[in-house]
């Protein structure tokens, strides 16, 4: 009895244990690009992945040796978003985790950039969610936040209310913070070696 008694805790326990682990998603750990390129420069089997769009790549520019596999696409869609009007990012490639798989191990460190932060997170926790054990978040982006930018959002409201009501040269704009304003090296240039995959394959006949 004594021992049914003992088995049944220790299932019970076991149980919750699982459940509270559970109940805390893995998150990737976040970097700044500086610390991006100095692992690219250091530590083997290090990649950069850029998750913007086709356009972005080619137009704004990217970092060099960056990998292109977006995980948005852009849609002709126009909507107005505050006070501005923009296409909206409203298809998400449902190939992307299948499509990076083909080309990185599970266990390559995998840096993920996008333009401010923002779908590079997305794309890094799906990543982890898909068993890659390495995969880093570089938070501040291609371009950076829009200026100026903070972490606490109270702050972020007023700063940004004060520097649109006083016309700050620069309000609302970005390459601040991020891999550009650092000044790390990045290009206009297509490098089919560096492009998404699909692209370069034939399309089928029908």
């Amino acid at each position: 009895m004594k021992r049914k008694i003992l088995s049944a805790g220790c299932l019970i326990i076991g149980l919750v244990f699982i459940s509270f682990t559970n109940g805390f998603a893995e998150e990737p750990k976040k970097i700044l690009c500086i610390e991006a390129y100095d692992m690219l420069n250091t530590v083997p089997d290090t990649y950069l992945i850029d998750v913007r769009t086709r356009a972005e790549y080619q137009l704004v520019g990217h970092p060099i040796n960056a990998y292109l596999f977006p995980y948005m696409f852009m849609g002709s869609e126009l909507k107005k978003k505050d006070d501005n009007y923009e296409y909206q990012f409203n298809s998400k490639n449902k190939m992307f985790v299948e499509e990076i798989s083909k080309v990185f191990k599970k266990t390559d460190n995998l840096l993920i950039i996008s333009r401010s932060g923002e779908r590079s997170g997305l794309a890094a926790k799906e990543l982890l969610n898909a068993g890659f054990k390495k995969v880093y978040d570089v938070e501040n982006g291609f371009e950076g936040p829009e200026f100026p930018y903070f972490s606490d959002s109270n702050k972020q409201k007023f700063y940004r209310q004060l520097a649109k009501r006083n016309k700050v040269i620069g309000f609302n704009h970005r390459r601040h913070y991020g891999w550009q304003w650092w000044g790390l090296p990045w290009t206009y240039e297509i490098d089919p070696k560096f492009i998404y995959p699909p692209d370069l394959r034939p399309s089928k006949k029908k």
